[in-house]
Formats: structure tokens, C-alpha cells, sequence
């Protein structure tokens, strides 16, 4: 082995080694284990928040394809319906052009060109955080075969009567000219205004005052509402407003949704340009079509441009004429200056409200009435919320299942039509007539419905919601409507692991089209993880420039570079300079190669279930010199090793104490990781995992084994050459899930010596726990052993004794336990501890001024006669008196809090009590040798 552990060396080579030798494809049998990756936008490239996703997942397959399952992790990409278009849209704008100028069908290639550039950015990435997909496998939400599964889909809802054209209220983009949907939508707060009207009563007998933040959308007014128990206003109920400005008469209606305590308790009810309002209007439509037989009462003013529209033909002078054409903020402020000059205006009030921005374009929202096709979802939401509350489906953690329960319960039918060029075309046509037309192709159409070539049809230049291929992903990937082998291995799949924010956009619906198309649950389980913030607990943004690109922590990258990166091409170009000021802040140095495998343990490390995670350098770099540790202890192990008798082809093996610790620590913690990582606590198992390799392998057995070696027992020294052999090749076994890139490299090395002969890692088994091996009586001595090591150690340091010196040590209050641990032990403390001597005192004898340390009961003196300072020892007993007072509350606390005690397992509080009472042993006897100190 390389003497430096280099991540850069081995990774490329070792994924390219599993890809060419397609490990990563399902084997055809055992039980079927499935996951559906979330289908990265093709955008651009993966964040941060998908590495860790990535991680989870990949850790989630490698584990289960160790332990025998017919594993299929299925890689893919999604089309991004707007965020795609956008992206595409703003390059050709740089050439002076809009998609307009390419047309339809020559700006669809354009974004194909791109998606080609963006998706292999996304698989390159993915490749390099190790993710073991099968991409023979890979998909696409727009390739042929998902494109006639959405076809299939749309026309077998709309022909059961659940999808259906209407003209409803949607969040419309004014910039992007379509409807977006709830996720697309992001309401902060900003200052505005509250503008308090008088409208007239038509009687002549005064006016009401209405109070509102959007006073250019009064011309679209259907009626003034009241609260029905105000008894301000009931006496005008049946009455009429005359409308300022447009002259319409509009009703004064009653309803609860009114808070008499807001504004002045009257409400102007806009239903084609407020969602509440719309419901408002639906309780109360006959009274608001009083004023107006064409429309309703719903009158829609805007244009798609969010700009005041003319009027049709038969509406004469619905819209006053001096506000058609403007914008709507043009058109406010005209609105406002024309009711002052009326008198009609009372006031205006400064006002902090909620302000609803396109995510892509940061235009405000407008609610807007258009034509749209629906899907309508409550037939297909009960069997979906069923799936859940029956158990069916879990969620991890059980919370977010509430979540889901109130999103499905409140469920409103789906918008899926949006008016853009990049997505599924709608399947349907027009005739000259308004006739609808669903079928695959035109000329299926024709033939339906016995329409000659020359009957005019048009295609509907709508395309479907990114959200609406999405919800097929489960199956269609795996080939529906064809009964494919796939579907039916690997249907439904085992595990979804995705982010909270998209539990109903797209959790919920895989599960409605699942139950719907498949009869079956798309997945059984749904991981929720938290988002990955940065190290001061900020959401990871562009805007913010705190995002990081996972391959610039692998590799690394100078900080000229990283501001380069992160600036050029921005989509906010006004930012540049904030961002780069973040930059250079955050990282002065640049960002040095930390490797895949460091990465992808600091994700584990942190994966605690539904919490967010705080991404540190520190961290990060922690692990990576924990990859350091364990390639350092595989040298140690392969120099001890190599052309040695291992034991592995027969031969007398004698085992030390340490021998049958260490496996039995390794039997131990592959019970806990292997538990930890079935329940999805992936910080438990990486715990286990490090705290195993590092503290127990590393720092304290390979330590111990240099005694076996070294002796003169050829069979210990055999047993031991095994142990460190078998330990160490079960341990990588462990870690790979996690650590898929150096456990690889050591296994090669190592297996054979330990008499594996196989061509990877990743097919080998995951380890199993052998209770069997597991030896209490050499776990007691050995972690006995160590305290007293540590101990002694612990004396050197504080009293500045050379390491090397030799000490001599006295034992007192010896029990029974520590004369039978003693023997065993005797020479790991000679050797590691550097005692020349161990003598035990009698009851009666009186033992001379000495530095104190204890295991349990045991009391290990040092005579400080010429070698130790007596007020540094007076000192250093008292900071451990300081230590353990500090301890002794929290400890008791945690026992005396009835939440512990009623909800921890009974090992923990068991763990609990056995350190409440040492540290009591261990406050008495240091006072006690701090009282004996002081008086010599």
C-alpha cells in the first residue's frame, strides 16, 4: 500500500471497476429491495442537499445488496417543466432572442441540446459520490417509454371523468405566462399599504368603508361581505353598492368568513382575483349574478401580463376605458388618485402583509381566472390516505405522517395544465366547434371519433405539471403499461427517501397513481430528511452564496477558482459582488480535497432522522483523517502480516484476552450498526463504526497485539496475526456501505491474506453478529486493563513524568475481580503503561505519599517519593474532584426525571446508575488522598 492515503488515486478507478463489471445491476434473485431515486432537475448540477440524499440511499443499497437482496437502485432524471425552460430562455436571451424567434419546435431542441449538457453534469456528479445505481436502467421523464405511460394515464383518467377542463382560479406568473403551482409559490412578508374606500350605497343613504391592500382589482368586484352576527351592518343586508368608478351594481352579502375585527368589517369579494374571495362566491353565487348575467360576478381584468384588459364585445363598458392597457401597478396608482379626487378615498395605512413571488421569476403571483385542465383528486386521495393510516406505507419518522394526513384531508383537485413549450404536450385537440378530443395521437383521434383528414383539429399547446410524470416515476420506470419482469420484481419498492417539502407535491401523489394504476402502494416505507444548512444553521441559497458543490469538497478547489464558479453565470447578476464578499469569508483558504469517502461519513455521521443538518469544514475534515486512521492501521496490519503465518490455512492458534476482545467488540458493534442502519439511524451507525475503528482497533488493539507478536509463543503470535487479519476484513465488510471507495482499496489487499478470494467488496456479505464470540470475561479484563493503562497515563501527563520512565505501582482496596483480572493483564501494563513493578498492600499496610488513580474500587498508587511534585498532585486531585462535582448533578438529574427514566431502555438507565455511583465511589477516595496529601 501506498504510504499516504490518497482519495484521489482509488476512487475513479474503483467506480469505473464496479461499472464496467456491472455490479451495481440487480442479480435475479433473492428478495426484491427497490429505490426510486428522486429524479434530479435538469437544471444544472447536484447541491449539497442531494449529496446527502444520494448518501443516505446509496448506503440504504450497498447494505442491502451485501445482505442478499435482488437490489435495484433506479437512477433518472426530471424535465423540469419551468425551471428547464427558464434556464434555456435566459441563454438565448443572451443572443439577443426569445423563444418566440425559434418557434415551438426548433426551442424544444435547444432544450434538449441543454438537458443533454446539465444531465450528464448530474450523472457525472452522482458517479463521483460513489452512488451505485444501475444505469443501464437510466431514465427520463420525457424518453419514449415514460411519455406514453403519462399518456396512458391522462386518457384513462379523463375517460373515467377525473381529469376535466374548467375555468378555475390559479397562481398565474405574469413573467412566465403560466400557471404554477403551491410549491412554486414563496410568500414573505414585505411593507405595503392598507387603502380604506367608500363605496355608496345604491339608495343613496351613505357608504360603507372597505379596507384593502389591492385597490386596482375593485373593477373585477362581485359584492361587500359582512361578518352575519355584525349588528353594525345587518340592516343593509339585501341592499346594493354602487361601484366606484365602473357604476355597477354589486350586492352587500353575509358570510363567516369576514373578521369583524379586521379593517373596518366590510370586505370588497373579488373572485377572480383572490382564492378566498372564490370560495366566498361559490356560497353565494346566485346573489352575485344579480348584477351582471354574462359574467356571474366573476369578472377577470387582467391580461396574462398582469395588465388591465379590454372589453369583450358583449361587456360594452365593463372596464372603464382609462385603465385599460395599464399595468397593474400603474393601474393602482390611477385607481387610488381618481377615488381621491371623488372623495372616495378615507384613508391609508401603512401595512405589513404576505406577498406571493414565482420562485423562478420573482414576479408576484396573480390569482387569475383561466381555462385549465384538472384532475379530480378526492376519489384517488381516500385509498392514498388509507395506505397510510392502515400501515401499509410508514413514514420515518412516524411524525410526518401527520403532515400527509392534514395535506390529504384538505386536498383541493389538481391544476396539471401549464402554458409552456417544454413538457408532455396535452393529449387532446380542438375543433372549430370547442369539441374535446383525448386520444395518444391525432390520428387516433380521427379514427375514434370518425373524423375525415380534413376536419380541422388543433392540438392543445398546453403542456402537463413536471409534478404529473413524476407521480408515475415508481412504475413507469420500470415499464408500465408493459407487464415487464421489472415491474413485477421490484414493484412496489422498499424505501422512498426524499425531503419533507415535497411530502404532497409528490409523495402523496406517487401513492394516489400507485393505488390507482398499480392496485399496490408505490413504496413501503417514506425516510424524511432534514435539509443540510451550512455551519451556521442558514439554508443553503444562490442568493446567500453559502451553496457548495459536493465535487469541489471532494476534490478541493482554490478560492480564486470558487468565486469564479460561483459568480459566473449567475441568475442574479446584482448579487455577484455579495457573493463573492461570502465567499472569500467562509473560505479564505479555499476548500482542500477532503475525498468521497470523508464526505459521505460526515452525511452518516450527521443523519439524525428529520433534523436538519449543520454542514462544518471541521467536521469533514475530521473524518478525513479518520479514513487516515483506518488506512494507517491497514499498513500496520499488512506489514505484520504479509508473508507471515496467518493461521488461515490450519496450524495451532492460541487467542490472548485481547484477541477475544476485540472480536467480541466487533460482534457487538456489528449488532448495533446492523440494528441501527435497519431503523435509519445512520449517525447511530457511523458512531459505532468510528468509535470501533478508531478507539478500539487503532488506538488500543493494534497497541496490545504488538505484545502477542512479539513474544515467543509462535501459536499467539499466529492467533493474533488471524485476529488482526479477520477483524480488520470484517470491519471494511461493516463500513462499506458508507465508505464504499477505501474500503474497497484495504479489502483488496487484505481479503486474500485472510483467505477470501472474491473479485469485490460490495458483493461480499455484510457481516453477521456471533453472539457466540462474544466473551464478557475477555471484554471485562481488557476494558479493565485500559483504565488501569489510562490511569497510570493519565498521572504521567499531569505530573510530567517521562513516558519511557519505568514506575513502580501499589494497588490497594484490591477486590476479588482485580486479582483475577491482574494475571491476564500483568503484561499489557508492564508493557503499555511502562510499570517495572505491581505490588498489592495488604489491609494493614500504610501506603507511602503517592499520586492516585482509580478503577472502580481500585486504588493505583504512584509513590511520589522523588519523582512527583506534591502540590502538582494536590492540584491535579483536585481538578478531578472539580470534574466529577460537575458531573454528579447532571447525572442525577437525568435519574430523577421521571421522562428518562419512563422512556429510556432499561440498559441505559442501568448505564446511568453505574456512573452515578463510581463517581460518588470516586469523590470519596480522591478526598480522602487529597485530606492524606495535605497533612504530610
Amino acid at each position: 500500500m501506498e504510504k499516504t492515503y490518497n482519495p484521489a488515486a482509488i476512487e475513479q478507478h474503483w467506480y469505473t471497476t464496479w461499472e464496467e463489471k456491472n455490479y451495481f445491476a440487480p442479480r435475479q434473485e433473492g428478495k426484491s429491495f427497490c429505490i426510486m431515486i428522486p429524479p434530479p432537475n435538469v437544471t444544472g448540477s447536484l447541491h449539497m442537499g442531494h449529496a446527502f440524499q444520494d448518501t443516505i440511499m446509496d448506503a440504504l443499497t450497498r447494505y442491502h445488496r451485501m445482505k442478499g437482496y435482488n437490489t435495484l437502485w433506479q437512477p433518472g432524471t426530471d424535465h423540469a417543466g419551468i425551471a428547464t425552460q427558464m434556464v434555456v430562455e435566459r441563454l438565448i436571451n443572451q443572443e439577443g432572442k426569445t423563444r418566440h424567434d425559434y418557434g415551438r419546435e426548433k426551442f424544444i431542441e435547444r432544450i434538449w441540446d441543454w438537458k443533454e449538457e446539465s444531465g450528464g453534469t448530474i450523472t457525472k456528479q452522482l458517479r463521483r459520490m460513489g452512488a451505485s445505481l444501475d444505469w443501464s436502467r437510466e431514465r427520463f421523464t420525457m424518453d419514449d417509454g415514460l411519455s406514453e405511460a403519462v399518456k396512458e394515464v391522462f386518457i384513462s383518467l379523463y375517460e373515467e371523468g377525473l381529469i376535466y377542463r374548467g375555468k378555475r382560479l390559479v397562481n398565474w406568473d405574469p413573467v412566465l405566462h403560466t400557471a404554477v403551482s403551491d410549491l412554486e409559490v414563496l410568500s414573505e412578508e414585505e411593507n405595503g399599504s392598507m387603502w380604506h374606500m367608500r363605496y355608496p350605497l345604491s339608495n343613496g343613504s351613505g357608504h360603507l368603508i372597505v379596507a384593502t391592500t389591492r385597490p386596482e382589482t375593485m373593477l373585477g368586484d362581485a359584492a361587500v361581505a359582512i361578518h352575519p352576527n355584525d349588528e353594525r351592518y345587518k340592516h343593509l343586508l339585501g341592499e346594493f353598492i354602487k361601484l366606484p368608478l365602473s357604476g355597477r351594481l354589486i350586492p352587500i352579502i353575509a358570510d363567516e368568513y369576514v373578521d369583524p375585527e379586521f379593517g373596518t368589517g366590510c370586505v370588497k369579494i373579488t373572485p377572480a382575483h383572490d382564492f378566498n374571495d372564490y370560495e366566498v362566491w361559490t356560497r353565494h353565487k346566485e346573489i352575485s349574478a344579480i348584477q351582471n348575467q354574462i359574467h356571474g360576478g366573476l369578472i377577470n381584468i387582467f391580461t396574462v401580463d398582469a395588465a388591465i384588459r379590454a372589453n369583450e364585445e358583449e361587456e360594452q363598458d365593463l372596464i372603464p376605458a382609462q385603465y385599460i392597457g395599464l399595468d397593474r401597478v400603474a393601474a393602482r396608482k390611477q385607481i387610488v388618485a381618481d377615488l381621491d379626487s371623488l372623495g372616495l378615498l378615507e384613508k391609508i395605512d401603512d401595512h405589513k402583509l404576505m406577498v406571493p413571488r414565482g420562485d423562478r421569476s420573482g414576479s408576484i403571483i396573480e390569482p387569475l381566472l383561466t381555462d385549465q385542465w384538472y384532475v379530480k383528486v378526492a376519489p384517488l386521495a381516500e385509498p392514498a390516505l388509507e395506505a397510510v393510516k392502515s400501515g401499509e406505507i410508514q413514514f420515518v419518522p412516524d411524525n410526518w405522517k401527520n403532515t400527509y394526513y392534514d395535506w390529504m384531508n384538505n386536498i383541493q383537485d389538481w391544476c396539471i395544465s401549464r402554458q409552456i413549450w417544454w413538457g408532455h404536450r396535452i393529449p387532446a385537440w380542438y375543433d372549430e366547434l370547442g369539441n374535446i378530443y383525448v386520444g395518444r395521437t391525432e390520428q387516433d383521434v380521427r379514427e375514434k371519433h370518425n373524423l375525415t383528414d380534413g376536419y380541422a383539429l388543433k392540438q392543445d399547446e398546453d403542456v402537463l405539471d413536471t409534478w404529473f410524470s413524476s407521480a408515475l416515476w415508481p412504475f413507469s420506470t420500470l415499464g408500465w403499461p408493459e407487464k415487464t419482469p421489472e415491474l413485477e420484481q421490484h414493484y412496489p419498492g422498499a424505501v422512498l427517501v426524499t425531503g419533507f417539502d415535497i411530502i404532497f407535491f409528490w409523495v402523496a401523489r406517487m401513492i394516489m397513481m400507485g393505488k390507482k394504476f398499480m392496485g399496490d402502494v408505490p413504496f413501503k416505507k417514506v425516510y424524511i430528511h432534514g435539509l443540510v444548512r451550512d455551519a451556521e444553521g442558514q439554508k443553503m441559497s444562490k442568493s446567500k452564496g453559502n451553496v457548495l458543490d459536493p465535487i469541489d469538497l471532494i476534490d478541493g478547489i482554490c478560492l480564486e477558482d470558487l468565486v469564479t464558479k460561483r459568480v459566473s453565470g449567475m441568475m442574479q447578476p446584482h448579487l455577484a459582488e455579495k457573493i463573492e464578499k461570502a465567499t472569500r469569508k467562509a473560505f479564505p483558504a479555499g476548500i482542500p480535497s477532503y475525498g468521497t469517502d470523508a464526505l459521505r461519513f460526515t452525511f452518516a455521521s450527521l443523519a439524525s432522522t428529520g433534523r436538519d443538518i449543520r454542514l462544518d469544514s471541521g467536521r469533514i475534515e475530521g473524518y478525513r483523517n479518520f479514513c487516515n486512521k483506518l488506512w494507517n492501521a491497514a499498513r500496520f496490519v499488512l506489514m505484520n502480516t504479509e508473508e507471515q503465518d496467518c493461521g488461515v490455512t490450519g496450524g495451532v492458534l492460541e487467542c490472548s484476552q485481547t484477541d477475544k476482545w476485540i472480536v467480541s467488540r466487533l460482534n457487538q458493534v456489528i449488532a448495533t450498526t446492523s440494528d441501527a442502519i435497519e431503523n435509519y439511524r445512520f449517525d447511530h451507525a457511523a458512531q459505532e463504526i468510528y468509535e470501533f475503528i478508531w478507539n478500539d482497533y487503532c488506538d488500543w488493539y493494534l497497541e496490545l497485539s504488538k505484545i502477542s507478536l512479539q513474544s515467543d509463543n509462535e501459536a499467539l503470535q499466529r492467533g493474533t496475526r488471524k485476529t488482526l487479519l479477520t477483524v480488520l476484513e470484517t470491519v471494511l465488510r461493516l463500513a462499506h456501505p458508507i465508505m464504499p471507495f477505501i474500503t474497497e482499496e484495504i479489502w483488496q489487499r487484505v481479503a486474500p491474506l485472510a483467505g477470501v478470494n472474491a473479485a469485490t467488496i460490495m458483493l461480499q456479505a455484510y457481516p453477521e453478529s456471533d453472539t457466540a464470540q462474544i466473551d464478557q470475561q475477555a471484554i471485562a479484563t481488557t476494558e479493565w486493563t485500559k483504565q488501569f493503562i489510562l490511569g497510570v497515563r493519565r498521572i504521567r501527563g499531569e505530573m510530567n513524568i517521562a513516558p519511557g520512565k519505568p514506575l513502580p505501582v501499589l494497588l490497594e482496596n484490591i477486590s476479588i475481580l482485580d486479582q483475577q483480572y491482574l494475571p491476564h493483564a500483568r503484561i499489557y501494563l508492564q508493557k503499555l503503561g511502562r510499570i517495572e513493578s505491581i505490588t498489592c498492600l495488604e489491609t494493614h499496610e500504610t501506603a507511602p505519599e503517592s499520586a492516585i488513580a482509580l478503577v472502580g474500587e481500585l486504588r493505583i498508587l504512584i509513590p511520589m517519593a522523588g519523582l512527583i511534585d506534591k502540590v502538582a498532585e494536590m492540584n491535579r486531585l483536585e481538578k478531578e474532584i472539580a470534574r466529577l462535582e460537575k458531573d454528579l448533578p447532571r447525572i442525577e438529574g437525568k435519574l430523577n426525571n421521571p421522562k428518562f427514566v419512563d422512556k429510556a431502555p432499561a440498559n441505559v438507565i442501568d448505564k446511568e446508575k453505574e456512573k452515578l455511583v463510581n463517581i460518588q465511589s470516586s469523590l470519596t477516595n480522591f478526598n480522602q488522598q487529597l485530606q492524606k496529601i495535605r497533612l504530610l
